[in-house]
């Protein structure tokens, strides 16, 4: 099950610039700022900066479907032909992303939030 996007993830060479320009254009402080990660919110909308995202195959904004059950989730896209880019892991607090490519090379997202 699939709550629907909320949180886009861009992959960036330069943190401190990129967190002035998405500062100007959702005119609101960063509610994390960290050196592997900035996170704003913005009407609804989670957006993160993440120095790193180049290296961990991140090749432009990615888009995070937030599910209830990511293994499940990431188990059926690989069933219909995605492939992994980025593998199950806990980003802090238990919350769980994933990265797969569609057969076109379009990056998808998965995000699962702890269970309260």
């Amino acid at each position: 099950m699939t709550a629907g996007v909320q949180t886009i993830i861009y992959p960036v060479k330069d943190k401190d610039r990129a967190k002035a320009l998405f500062t100007a254009l959702l005119g609101v402080e960063p509610y994390a700022d960290e050196p592997y990660f900035t996170g704003f919110k913005a009407e609804g909308q989670d957006v993160g900066l993440d120095p790193n995202g180049h290296a961990q195959g991140l090749t432009g904004p990615v888009p995070f479907w937030h599910v209830t059950d990511l293994r499940e989730r990431l188990a059926a896209l690989l069933g219909a032909g995605a492939e992994v880019v980025q593998d199950v892991r806990d980003v802090g607090n238990g919350r769980l992303i994933a990265s797969v490519k569609d057969p076109d090379g379009n990056l998808i997202g998965l995000l699962q939030d702890p269970v309260a």
